[in-house]
């Protein structure tokens, strides 16, 4: 959520960077609204600060009136105290509505680019950051797609998947199944080594939680919702991991607060259609590891590199080749103020896909969550927060399988070998 500060004090930034966004016109109109349901909350809490200030008078008086026996001249005042506090009542009831209704148009509003964030508004327009400098992986002839090869080597059911579910929902199998293990345990080992504490959180999320990370209200139509119970099913481990600091006044001395967790992730993906979603391209339920750091201000894009090169150390160790984006405005996430993407390549498919997102959300998800931390001079300011996949497993499964057959079968890279148990799945 953006800081009503920020709205006010930098109004020309703010459009410029709803704009760079491509946010719609009524979104644009409420920056003006905003301002000025501020300026009526504003006039509000001051009317009612002086009606307690003159209350607080009049009770003092009302005492030493009591104190020097004058008792009609007390009982006077009394009567003009009550008018005073059923005036001040129904201010404190304007004032909450005030607030409520300033807080939801804020939070309407996505978080402000970077300065470094190009223009555009669909993934062409994306800046590739760092392009794969190594060779690209040469295929046997005849090579398969991964769901032809997951067939092939029984290692992934999507048949099953349907019957059990729907579509979107594979059922791994015997070396498919231990592949998946081995890659969740992989990833949480290396994430562990750089620091990270491990956390397993709960699957399913509060409303308050959806609210606090940015999920809700801007992609309630993706997120699962128990209708009876009123929890969501978490599209991804920053929910949960973030929350736990929600209402939290940190010492500067915390930092860095470093979180890694492994869950399932449940995401609705309407309007998916097409190759896009064949195979493990896109699934309604995935495996991922995700990293959240808290930071302090001054060093969240430091961070954010850093943040970077581990998921570019998985990459690499998975021998696999990858390229990183950084995203234009219109095709970046709600929160994020600077998003990353790193996309592997699928050899069989001959496209590059989405494996990871690396983000910086400053103090968008801070301010709604109200996580701060004593600065040196005492007082109270906002964190920042990122997160990234480290990683999500789908698409590296979808890669490891075509990158890496053989005419023997697919060979297994030597970092996860360990892991796995077997070299080959043949």
């Amino acid at each position: 959520m953006l800081e009503i500060g920020v709205i006010r004090e930098e109004k020309e930034r703010v459009i410029a960077g709803l704009k760079k966004k491509n946010v719609s016109n009524e979104q644009l109109a409420l920056v003006e609204k905003i301002i000025l349901e501020d300026d009526n909350r504003k006039a509000t809490q001051t009317s009612l600060d002086i009606l307690l200030a003159k209350t607080n008078k009049l009770s003092d008086e009302i005492g030493q009136l009591f104190k020097s026996g004058k008792t009609t001249e007390a009982n006077a005042l009394k009567g003009e105290v009550g008018s005073i506090k059923e005036e001040s009542k129904m201010l404190e009831i304007a004032l909450k509505e005030s607030k409520d209704l300033l807080e939801e148009m804020i939070i309407q509003l996505p978080n402000l680019p970077h300065d470094s964030v190009p223009e555009g508004s669909k993934a062409e327009d994306n800046e590739v950051f760092k392009a794969w400098a190594g060779p690209m992986p040469e295929l046997i002839e005849g090579a398969l797609p991964h769901w032809e090869l997951a067939e092939k080597y029984n290692l992934i059911s999507f048949k099953d998947g349907v019957t059990l579910t729907g579509s979107g929902f594979p059922v791994y199998k015997g070396k498919g199944a231990r592949l998946q293990r081995a890659l969740i345990n992989f990833f949480l080992d290396e994430a562990t080594a750089a620091g990270y504490q491990e956390v397993q959180p709960p699957l399913m999320v509060n409303k308050e939680s959806a609210r606090a990370t940015g999920q809700l209200p801007d992609k309630e139509g993706q997120m699962y919702h128990c209708e009876k119970d009123d929890f969501y099913l978490i599209p991804t481990a920053e929910v949960p991991l973030t929350n736990l600091y929600r209402d939290t006044i940190l010492q500067k001395t915390d930092f860095p607060i470093k979180m890694t967790g492994y869950t399932p992730c449940f995401r609705r993906e309407a309007g998916s259609y097409g190759s896009d979603v064949k195979g493990l391209n896109r699934l309604h339920q995935f495996d991922k590891i995700e990293l959240v750091r808290l930071e302090h201000p001054d060093n969240s894009y430091d961070v954010l590199m850093q943040m970077l090169a581990h998921v570019e150390g998985l990459l690499e160790k998975l021998e696999l080749p990858y390229r990183i984006l950084r995203l234009c405005g219109g095709d970046m996430s709600f929160n994020s103020a600077l998003t990353f993407d790193f996309e592997t390549w699928s050899a069989a498919q001959g496209r590059w896909l989405e494996v990871s997102s690396v983000s910086n959300f400053e103090t968008f998800q801070s301010n709604r969550m109200k996580l701060r931390f004593r600065d040196d001079d005492g007082k109270t300011r906002l964190a920042h927060t990122l997160n990234g996949s480290a990683l999500a497993l789908a698409r590296i499964v979808a890669t490891l399988l075509e990158n890496h057959q053989t005419a023997d079968g697919i060979k297994m890279p030597k970092a996860l070998q360990a892991y796995t148990g077997f070299e080959m799945i043949n």
